[in-house]
């Protein structure tokens, strides 16, 4: 049963409460899952009565809907200043790389069909409404048109993953994932190498 916060609790300011919830789950879902994760260890990696998830969420999985529900209003911000199709895939590999748990999250997710059904719609949403922008820069240019937008496009989210997925690759590679300077200049590398799916210019004397 849902129960009120208790005094000590009151005075907590609520919305940093429930901040401090959204960041401790997304690392615990992140190392183990929705079936894994434990909303006692969500509690005490933030610093609060656990009492407090039942209250702000109606429970583990309201948290976990309410963490992917920040994901997306949160989106946007991340290829706000980006143009080309480059940049804007170059941004997510920079934010994939400084958030490694969200992705980790999706991986189990990937892993566990049961917990994908929590968040099915807004997925499903998300990602058509990424198909919708790749189609639309494809007609602009952006993409070769014998490419299919759709393949691209899971291809491209896979790139902006790599280091994250498989930082063992990337070190006997030579490179090293957990320094900033590799962070900016992947995405500046992943940003280059999408360019290059862009539509070439026809040449005249074909």
């Amino acid at each position: 049963m849902r129960r009120s916060p208790g005094p000590d609790e009151r005075q907590r300011d609520p919305e940093r409460s429930k901040q401090q919830l959204l960041d401790a789950a997304v690392v615990e879902f992140g190392a183990h899952g929705f079936s894994g994760a434990r909303v006692g260890e969500i509690a005490a990696r933030a610093g609060v009565n656990k009492q407090l998830i039942s209250y702000y969420f109606g429970g583990k999985e309201g948290l976990y809907r309410a963490v992917a529900d920040r994901w997306r209003a949160s989106e946007p911000t991340i290829s706000a200043d980006a143009d080309s199709l480059g940049e804007v895939v170059g941004a997510y590999a920079r934010e994939t790389v400084r958030q490694p748990d969200l992705l980790r999250l999706l991986v189990r997710e990937a892993v566990d069909r049961e917990t994908a059904v929590l968040d099915a719609e807004g997925q499903r949403a998300r990602f058509q409404g990424m198909l919708d922008d790749f189609r639309r820069r494809q007609s602009d240019g952006e993409l070769a048109a014998d490419l299919d937008a759709a393949y691209t496009g899971l291809a491209l989210f896979g790139l902006a993953a790599a280091p994250v997925v498989f930082p063992q690759i990337a070190r006997a590679l030579g490179l090293d994932p957990d320094t900033d300077d590799f962070t900016e200049r992947y995405g500046e590398e992943v940003a280059r190498l999408v360019a290059h799916l862009a539509e070439k210019p026809r040449d005249p004397d074909e």
